[in-house]
Parts: structure tokens; sequence; C-alpha cells
């Protein structure tokens, strides 16, 4: 009895320091309170093992002797460890369970993080592709809107043959280029793509400059290379005979500048427009200091000058180039020659590219009254400023002005293509 009584104290005291201790203490104390239960079992067993043999061998004359007594308390106390036992496995089967959850909850906390970072990274490419995806759409619409606008103007393409075409290379889609007008000895890169024009110098004089006798064979030569692309040829030829004309009359001459004139206009060509830039430069300072600040010549340079900053998508430079170009163009010819229209469209354009509208509108207005009642009705360059002033007109919003101008272009072609209209319905 003594034993059992301190192995019980002993078990009650490990069980009140259960709550001091950590899951692994408690574990181990667990398995040492097993180990002694397990022991203190199989002594209580054995001693009752004894006492029932004692009674076997020796009947009590009554049934309230020692040996039941003791039989009856010991089997009492195998009962209580019976329990102790089971409590203390299922304590270790529930430690080991709340092991197993512990594991299974570090492993889904574990997978919620990473489930948490790959969604979000899920939403950062959600939100990249829908952003992507609304400046494809954009875009789209901007090509609608563009390819809508050139099949119309691949419509009227016959009535429209000096349309300005864009620069592929040095400016953007939506912005109009100017046209390569005037025709002078400083725009004969613009009778390149037109190799029918043999006469140069017949194409200066509609500019108010003449090509000086001299330099017309080269001139002609310069264009036919140049047409070719030959500009492995074109461009030394030049530098060659501008070196030469340096020499026999100096850097400060007419022709000096009308060499560095066809010499800017190949590289332009070729699309160096740093180095043809500062060859025009060049030669419009020449041409003030020789032939005077109201020379056509100095008009010519300008323009061209004007004309390449334009290419370049420098409209403020190009613009009062353009415009002083034009105030030289109305003093030596008048306010109405074609020459005068014609300067008055690549101005228009010029303002145009920077939504000036109200100034392109009045320098079309202007050109198309100058064509009108200097060349006819009839002429292209009739059609092609109304098709201008017309897209300004779209650019605005103007749509039945716009409208209006293209139902007058098409109305006259056709009456040139099949006669009156009218007579038709008839």
């Amino acid at each position: 009895r003594y034993d059992i009584t301190k192995m019980l104290i002993l078990l009650i005291e490990a069980l009140e320091v259960v709550n001091m201790l950590s899951p692994e203490e408690i574990l181990c104390s667990t398995q040492q309170v097993i180990a002694g239960l397990e022991a203190l079992r199989g002594e209580n067993r054995s001693l009752l093992e004894s006492l029932q043999g004692v009674m076997e061998n020796h009947p009590a004359p009554q049934s309230g002797s020692v040996e039941q007594e003791k039989s009856s308390i010991i089997c009492q106390s195998l009962e209580r460890i019976e329990l102790g036992l089971s409590e203390a496995q299922v304590m270790m089967a529930l430690s080991a369970h709340l092991g197993s959850l512990e594991a299974e909850k570090q492993k889904l906390r574990a997978q919620v993080r990473r489930l948490c970072q790959e969604n979000q990274w899920l939403r950062d490419e959600l939100a990249s592709a829908q952003q992507r995806l609304q400046e494809r759409e954009q875009d789209m619409v901007t090509l609608e809107e563009q390819n809508r606008h050139l099949q119309f103007m691949l419509s009227i393409r016959k009535y429209d043959q000096e349309e300005p075409q864009l620069d592929d290379k040095n400016t953007s889609s939506n912005k109009e280029s100017l046209d390569d007008l005037f025709p002078a000895e400083d725009e004969e890169q613009s009778q390149m793509s037109q190799p029918h024009h043999s006469s140069a110098a017949a194409a200066a004089q509609q500019g108010g400059y003449e090509i000086p006798a001299r330099l017309r064979t080269l001139h002609n030569l310069v264009i036919q290379y140049a047409s070719q692309g030959r500009y492995e040829v074109a461009v030394p030829l030049c530098k060659q005979a501008l070196e030469d004309l340096e020499k026999s009359s100096g850097h400060i001459h007419p022709d000096v500048a009308t060499m560095l004139n066809i010499l800017a206009l190949v590289y332009r060509d070729q699309n160096k427009y740093k180095e043809a830039a500062n060859l025009l430069n060049d030669a419009l300072t020449i041409r003030e200091k020789t032939l005077g600040m109201d020379h056509p010549a100095v008009a010519a340079t300008l323009n061209n000058l004007a004309v390449l900053y334009g290419k370049r998508g420098k409209y403020k430079e190009a613009e009062p180039l353009c415009k002083r170009a034009l105030e030289i163009r109305e003093k030596v010819l008048g306010t109405d020659h074609p020459d005068v229209a014609k300067q008055l469209n690549n101005l228009a354009l010029l303002c145009q590219n920077q939504g000036k509208y109200q100034e392109v509108e009045l320098y079309y207005e202007r050109a198309l009254h100058i064509y009108q009642s200097k060349l006819g009705p009839d002429d292209a360059n009739v059609a092609k400023t109304k098709n201008n002033l017309a897209s300004c007109y779209l650019k605005q919003g103007k749509y039945r002005q716009a409208e209006s101008l293209y139902k007058e272009i098409l109305t006259r072609a056709h009456e040139k293509e099949f006669g009156s209209v009218e007579g038709m319905k008839q």
C-alpha cells in the first residue's frame, strides 16, 4: 500500500506540473508516467497472484479476512492503474494527432503564401495585359481611320496627281510632308521622280530664276544619276564641280550657291537632312549677298530650306522661311501668280501640321482663287487645292464643307471624262 500511495503521489505531482511544461516536455513526462504505471501494474499483479495463491492454500474461516481485504485493495489499484494507462495512451495519441495537425497547418500556410504570391503575380499580369489591350485597341481605331482616309484618297488619286507624299523615314504617318513645288534649279530633286522633264532650265524659269548655261549640262547629268539612284556618282560629280567653281570664282559667287543647292537636294533625296540643311543655309547666305534679299533665287532657296525642315518635322522653323519666300514671290511675280499659289499651298501644309486651321483655310482659299482665275477650273491644281482644303475641313470636323468640296471635285472630273452630269440623267 505504501508503494502504491507513493506512486500515486508521484503521478499527481507530475500532473500538477503539466501546465508549466512545453508540449515536448509534456510528451516526455507522459512517457515516463506510462513506464511507471506499467511497472506498478506488474508489481500489483504479482502481489495479487501471491495473495490468491495463499488464499487457495489456506482457506479463510471468514470472508473478512486480511488476505481478502488486501486482494480487494490491489484489484482497486490495478483498475486505477489501467485507467491511468488508458488516459496516458489517449494523451499520447492526442499529442501525435496534434503534431500531425500542426504539420498540416504549416504546410497549408506555405501553400496559402505561395497562392497569394501567384495571385498577386496574376493580377499584375492581368493589369498589364489589359493596359496593352487598351493601347492596341486605340492603335486599331487610329489605323482604321487612317485606312479609310487612304482608301478614299486612292479612289480620287487620278484627280490628285500632285498630292504631297509622306516622308516614310522622317515623319510620322499622320503628318503631311511638304510638296517640292517651284521646280527652279533649287528643286531639281522634285524632277527626279519625273524623268520625262528633260529640260531643267525650262523648269527653272517657272520659278523666276534660270540656271546659268555653263551649269545646265552638269545639272541635268546629276539629275539623271540621282533619278537612277546612282548617288555614288552624283555626289562626287557635284563635289568636284563645286571645288572647281570655288577655285575659279571664289566661294561667294551665285554659281557656287547654285551648285550647293544641287548637292543639298541630292543629299535630301538620300535623307541626309543635316548635311542638306548646312549646304542650303550656305547657299542662302551667298545668294543674299550676291543677288540681293528679294531675288527669285533667294525665294527658291528659302522654299527648299522650308521643305527640308518640314520633312524633319520642324514646322515652326520652316514657317517663317516659307512666309519670307511668299513675300519675295509676291513682290517679284505679283500677288496673283500661280507660283504664289504654290507657295501658299506649302505654307498651308506647314500651318496644318501645327494645328493652325484658320490660317490653313485662308491660304488654301487664296491659292484656289488664284488657280481658278489664272489657270481655269479644269486645271489639276484646282482639284488638288480643293482636296487639301477638304482634308483640312475633315480634321476640324467640318464634314459638310468637306463633302461639298469632294462632290465638286468628283463632279468636275466626271464632266471632263463623260460629259455633263445633267445630260447623263436625261
